[in-house]
């Protein structure tokens, strides 16, 4: 670590007077908002939930980090923008974010060795462990100890899910979509992804609106679609044994219109929109549709839509003819022709219901991604071992959980209601706030000039006073 000295700084001079600094302004974190995300945990026991998913084989008496303390201090960090193991090493002295962590002494100043003494925290090289640990790690083990359990960590996402419904819907849409992880390394499960251009890996996301039901890595050389069938199984059945009644649908790009997965949802009782790849005989059978569309936009000059809709099947791969819709879309640049599938009758929804509203709301999905990749960090598997990527991708996934409660229990009727996880972190988590410890209390000092403190202040009650399962909106 760093050591950094009250040297006096000199800076640009300001008029007649002269700008100097040292960094000797007390126990002073930037990350303020960690006490709001604290709260969040205190209100749904997330991250206590997690840590539940790691077996400890520690001995008790010689340790200083519960896994709880670990798994919190791993997630808030990323939460808060602290995306590398590297950077605890500076964190670890950061009595606020002990504070929020749940160290009884936020100054360290209990810890067991002399030389880990101001040093509430974990190391990464101990929160390294919970990545690294293998599956058949026991007590004998001589380093790597705790350690996860993949199916439970699964099961948890789902089980946030439900908690964040107060009542049962009456009807769900499960969204699927694969997105590229690049890797510069040479990981376990590297592989060249020639639509993407680049090594990456190739993980598989399901999403309900904001919630994410799945989070899995995978190695670049399966189809986009690859595992979706068993992911799905699993989801619906623990959704169904919650809300029995509720109907579900889901929704993909043409990346999962395969028969597996329309056969499968066909026999469980589960609705598909699935995007279609065009075809010679999709073109022909929409040709009318298509030269309608195109003679509108030679009358207009300006874009025209046609829908229309037939039931299709393909010579080899389908056990059975189904419904789809095209959109005949001519532009300036010639014709685009969509095409969906569906099980959807037309009752339910017309051709243009079931293109412009029903399937393209698909599209908020992928910016659930990116707010996992950008703001997250779900992009930083640089470890030699699939599995350790993996975990380090549950962590950047439990991260965005925890912020997506706190829009759902802080933020509603704000004007951050609607904020994405990186606005959320500027707006509200990064506050200065001076720590100051007594016998009875931790004091927290918070910035005079922070911009948003009405906002922090309203936040705070609303977490307080909300529901642990409000209605999801």
């Amino acid at each position: 670590m760093t050591e950094c000295s009250a040297e006096q700084l000199e800076f640009h001079g300001l008029g007649k007077r002269v700008v100097v600094g040292r960094f000797d302004g007390g126990a002073i974190s930037s990350d303020g908002g960690a006490l709001l995300l604290s709260e969040v945990e205190a209100k749904t026991g997330i991250l206590a939930g997690l840590a539940e998913q790691f077996i400890d084989h520690r001995n008790p008496e010689l340790i200083d980090h519960s896994a709880r303390e670990l798994i919190a201090q791993r997630v808030l960090a990323v939460a808060l923008g602290w995306e590398d193991l590297n950077d605890h090493d500076r964190l670890r002295c950061d009595p606020l974010l002990a504070t929020a962590v749940g160290k009884c002494d936020p100054s360290g100043q209990d810890r067991s060795k002399e030389q880990d003494r101001g040093k509430a925290l974990a190391s990464s090289s101990t929160l390294n462990r919970l990545e690294l640990t293998p599956p058949d790690a026991d007590s004998a083990a001589r380093y790597k100890k705790i350690v996860a359990d993949p199916e439970g960590i699964d099961r948890l996402m789902v089980e946030c899910f439900l908690d964040a419904y107060a009542t049962p819907p009456a009807e769900i849409w499960l969204d699927l979509d694969a997105t590229d992880d690049p890797i510069h390394g040479h990981q376990e499960g590297r592989f060249f992804h020639g639509y993407y251009g680049h090594y990456c890996y190739l993980p598989l996301y399901i999403f309900s609106g904001e919630h994410v039901l799945c989070a899995r890595l995978r190695p670049a050389n399966i189809d986009a679609s690859a595992g979706s069938v068993e992911e799905l199984a699993r989801i619906v059945a623990q959704i169904r044994t919650r809300w029995p009644d509720t109907r579900l649908i889901i929704r993909g790009d043409s990346g999962f219109c395969r028969e597996a997965i329309m056969a499968w949802c066909e026999a469980n009782r589960v609705e598909y929109v699935l995007g279609l790849a065009k075809n010679e005989r999709l073109n022909a059978l929409s040709l009318h549709a298509r030269l309608a569309a195109q003679s509108q936009f030679l009358a207009t000059e300006r874009a025209c839509r046609v829908f229309d809709e037939f039931a299709y099947q393909t010579c080899e791969t389908w056990s059975r003819a189904r419904r789809v819709v095209v959109k005949a879309e001519h532009l300036a640049k010639g014709a685009n022709p969509r095409y969906v599938v569906t099980s959807l009758t037309r009752e339910e929804a017309d051709a243009r219901t079931l293109y412009e509203d029903l399937y393209c709301a698909r599209g908020d999905m992928e910016n659930r991604i990116k707010e996992q990749q950008l703001d997250l960090f779900a992009d930083r598997t640089s470890t030699q071992l699939l599995r350790a990527n993996q975990i380090r991708l549950y962590f950047s996934t439990f991260a965005y959980i925890l912020l997506c409660a706190l829009r759902r229990l802080g933020l509603q009727g704000t004007e951050l209601a609607k904020a994405q996880c990186g606005t959320i972190r500027t707006r509200l988590l990064k506050l200065g706030a001076q720590v100051r410890l007594s016998v009875r209390r931790v004091w927290i000092a918070f910035s005079e000039s922070f911009p948003a403190q009405a906002l922090f202040i309203q936040v705070l009650r609303n977490i307080q006073a909300a529901d642990a399962r409000p209605a999801a909106p």
